[in-house]
């Protein structure tokens, strides 16, 4: 692997010299180096310098382009080239957004490691919107998300049902209700995810069905950018918040957090494994393959 490709691969990513230099362990002129010779080489400039900020040229684009295509080669030589002395060697690059991440994700990986301790696996975290970007940019290889946007370069494989409940801390006056109405919706204060979010999209759409509009009758009090940031607001505020059984188990066990039934409303969905269509590798297959088989699922 010619690694002037490494490091304009890795500078293009995070278009700053010295973030590549350091991730790389190289020093920053040994960087500008590499770059030089590359734009040597192909005879026209592959970044554009306007002071300290860099971007990529057209030139540039299409090189970034075929570097990601290269690598994606040499992964996958590497994977199966391995697999024919039982020494199983590579790297997944593997994105999955913020629940999923802290609640479903970790013990698979754990368990997958101990089968397949010579393969790396990166985890990329973000939202929905966020995993399927790197997706598409081939940052990544397979996403969990826990929305569905339907983008027709994507495959969507449902992998595990969840449901989102309304929650508020134990000692809540409004926990003394039996159900609540969803006119009292309106008049609560509440906590959500911010946009881009998968599990905003659901509640949104949810609560569209039973006539309730998001960004027009409910009182949005603050938006935060992960769960674990919504839950400690909760235990601290009289603010309510639609959340994942899956992110609050913990927390209803020791009666920190109550469930709120809602009057004719249910929100179940699926989170959901994405890989790009067409777009299938050994070493991705055995991921889900160990996925599937953690959860008893057949996918």
């Amino acid at each position: 692997m010619d690694f002037r490709l490494k490091v304009f691969y890795t500078v293009a990513l995070r278009l700053n010299f010295t973030k590549a230099a350091t991730e790389l362990y190289i020093s920053q002129p040994a960087v500008s180096k590499h770059i030089q010779e590359l734009e040597e080489t192909y005879k026209i400039k592959l970044f554009e310098r306007n002071g300290s900020k860099i971007a990529l040229t057209p030139a540039g684009e299409i090189l970034l382009k075929h570097t990601k295509s290269i690598f994606e080669i040499y992964r996958e030589i590497d994977f199966e080239m391995s697999s024919f002395i039982n020494e199983r060697q590579g790297l997944l690059r593997l994105g999955s957004s913020t629940t999923i991440s802290q609640y479903i994700i970790s013990p698979v990986l754990a368990r997958f490691h101990q089968k397949q301790q010579d393969i790396k696996v990166n985890l990329l975290n973000g939202n929905t919107e966020q995993i399927e970007n790197a997706l598409i940019n081939k940052e990544i290889e397979i996403g969990i998300v826990e929305g569905q946007s339907k983008n027709q370069s994507i495959k969507y494989i449902p992998f595990l049902k969840d449901e989102l409940v309304l929650v508020c801390r134990s000692g809540n006056p409004l926990v003394q209700e039996s159900e609540i109405a969803v006119d009292d919706l309106k008049s609560m204060r509440f906590i959500t995810r911010e946009r881009g979010s998968g599990t905003l999209e659901v509640i949104e759409y949810a609560l569209k069905q039973i006539g309730v509009k998001m960004t027009t009758d409910l009182h949005v009090e603050m938006q935060l950018g992960s769960t674990e940031s919504i839950k400690s607001y909760l235990l601290n505020s009289d603010c309510f918040a639609f959340m994942s059984i899956h992110a609050v188990g913990n927390e209803l066990k020791n009666n920190e957090l109550i469930v709120l039934d809602v009057e004719n409303l249910s929100i179940e969905r699926y989170f959901y494994i994405i890989t790009l269509v067409g777009k299938s590798d050994s070493l991705s297959e055995l991921f889900i393959q160990n996925l599937s088989d953690y959860y008893n699922l057949k996918l």
